[in-house]
């Protein structure tokens, strides 16, 4: 095959695809998991979205995809995280606020409306009631007609790093694992193409967390997950190639980028020398990366257009496989339209304006980053040999070491932003008495209340003996060994709805309650 026309820069030098060695594409990937990178295409771009009710969240999705977006990343509001349905007390005041209310089917087919499903990648950042959410999906994806094989995107379905750092999780630690490894499982035989996991270091480093912290912790809790889903009799190679990774990138240019050439190298290794993975697929940590939310002020919010700019070029330098750009008004609530205009902007500007793209691993060689690489390894290995010494991730989340070891480091942080030692523009340094408002998006209270009554017109519209019967055996089959996906694909299927499936399993499984609660 012809070797492709070499790429100039602007003023028509002819650019290498990679420079010096070992090449991209090459084990441990430390300079990027294909020897192309960003050459033949751009990362995915995503704008994590999700507000009110379906429709109004179903409108956005459409607005983004039209302005270029090249992936759907679904935000779920509180209620829909954690098993409750719009109408349960426990709902009270928080439907639809931080993402969209997803009570059944029918918000999922409203939800997804006019979105074809065969082109577009989902990423849906759902944790607890991850099996629930990719099941609706995918009943959507059916009734479009879609091919299983076509239906491709992403489920977080990381549970631990809920336990350590989040605080979205329903049942218990071995409860909640038996359902990751079902879906695993489930999506081996069902949706190919689907990541069946993002295992994610976003929120461990937003609650706090070093860098090399972010990622001894998860790199940790993606070996449990491999462990689990060894012991539940999976073969490493049938599933490693789904995994994914999520990651935040925060402000420390340099070391963000060489984090994420650590990581891959970690990873790599950590499969083929523990695990013995053959696949190289198995051994590339694919991920997504979203740039910081504690990074932006609620001051002079205007300046988050320039942290979220410098965040997600060191994310594309570090050799990401698709970004969300987090919007300037987001320390002040949901993004506006404008602010995730701009945020999808900025992406573009990066991609199609700057050149990064036109070769591979641009930052390798360097003197500074090639040794933050080693020294982010380094610190890395350290953390994750005394998550070993404590019995592993889930045990050390279990006894909250890991939780008190990321508090510990959020605490060093905020005495150095409160001494000043580490400037934050506009919040400790630069500071501006006076500030133009900015439009801030606010979700109308009746919108609760719209929701109720549309779950309501579900109920009432249903065959109540039919999803009486698939929730009941949904229960039966939670009390056995049995996948349990397949009996709750079926009860949704019925339009039972995800409260009354988790309160089915929560019946068998109970709820977890940290050791520090009463």
């Amino acid at each position: 095959m012809a070797e492709p026309e070499p790429q100039l820069n602007d003023s028509g030098i002819p650019l290498q695809p990679y420079y010096g060695e070992p090449a991209p594409g090459e084990f441990p990937f430390t300079r990027g998991i294909r020897k192309d990178m960003y050459r033949g295409r751009l990362w995915t771009m995503r704008q994590y979205a999700g507000f009110g009710n379906a429709a109004e969240s179903n409108e956005r999705y459409r607005y983004l995809l039209k302005q270029g977006q090249t992936g759907l990343s679904v935000a779920f509001d509180l209620p829909t995280q954690i098993g409750y349905d719009s109408d349960s007390p426990m709902a009270r005041g928080e439907v639809g606020k931080v993402g969209v209310a997803i009570d059944s089917l029918a918000d999922m087919e409203i939800l997804l409306d006019q979105i074809p499903l065969a082109e577009v990648s989902t990423s849906m950042t759902i944790n607890a009631t991850a099996a629930v959410l990719l099941l609706l999906y995918q009943l959507v994806a059916e009734k479009q007609g879609v091919p299983a094989e076509k239906i491709t995107g992403t489920v977080q379905n990381d549970i631990l790093k809920e336990y350590a750092a989040r605080g979205t999780y329903i049942f218990p630690p071995q409860p909640s694992m038996r359902l990751t490894t079902d879906l695993f499982a489930y999506c081996r035989q069902s949706l190919p193409n689907w990541n069946t996991i993002s295992i994610s270091g976003y929120h461990i480093r937003e609650a706090g967390a070093t860098a090399p912290e972010e990622v001894a912790f998860t790199l940790s809790d993606a070996v449990a997950y491999v462990e689990a889903a060894l012991a539940a009799g999976l073969a490493v190679d049938d599933f490693a190639p789904r995994l994914s990774f999520f990651f935040a990138c925060h402000m420390d240019f340099f070391e963000e980028a060489a984090k994420f050439r650590a990581a891959r190298r970690m990873w790599a290794r950590i499969m083929r020398d523990r695990f013995g993975a053959k696949d190289p697929r198995s051994q590339m940590l694919r991920f997504h990366t979203q740039t910081g939310g504690v990074t932006l002020t609620a001051q002079q919010p205007l300046l988050n257009v320039v942290r979220t700019a410098l965040e997600a070029l060191s994310a594309v330098l570090g050799g990401t496989q698709s970004l969300h750009t987090n919007g300037y008004d987001e320390a002040l609530g949901l993004p506006t339209q404008l602010a995730a205009e701009v945020a999808l902007r900025t992406q573009q500007v990066i991609g199609y304006e700057t050149n990064v793209a036109a070769v591979a691993d641009p930052l390798g060689g360097s003197h500074y980053v090639e040794s933050l690489t080693d020294q982010v390894e380094e610190e890395a290995l350290r953390v994750m040999a005394e998550v070993d010494e404590e019995g592993g991730a889930v045990a050390a989340i279990e006894s909250g070491w890991m939780q008190r070891r990321i508090a510990e480091s959020a605490y060093r942080f905020q005495q150095r932003v409160e001494a000043g030692r580490r400037v934050v523009v506009g919040q400790n340094r630069f500071t501006s008495s006076e500030e133009e408002p900015i439009e801030i998006m606010r979700i109308e209270p009746r919108g609760e209340g719209e929701q109720r009554a549309r779950l309501a017109e579900v109920r009432a519209g249903r065959d109540h003996p039919v999803v009486t019967r698939c929730l009941d055996r949904l229960e039966e089959e939670a009390r056995g060994k049995g996948n349990l996906l397949p009996p709750l694909k079926e009860a949704l299927a019925a339009y039972a709805t995800i409260g009354e499936c988790c309160d089915r399993l929560r019946r068998v499984f109970g709820e977890h309650h940290p050791q520090n609660e009463v």
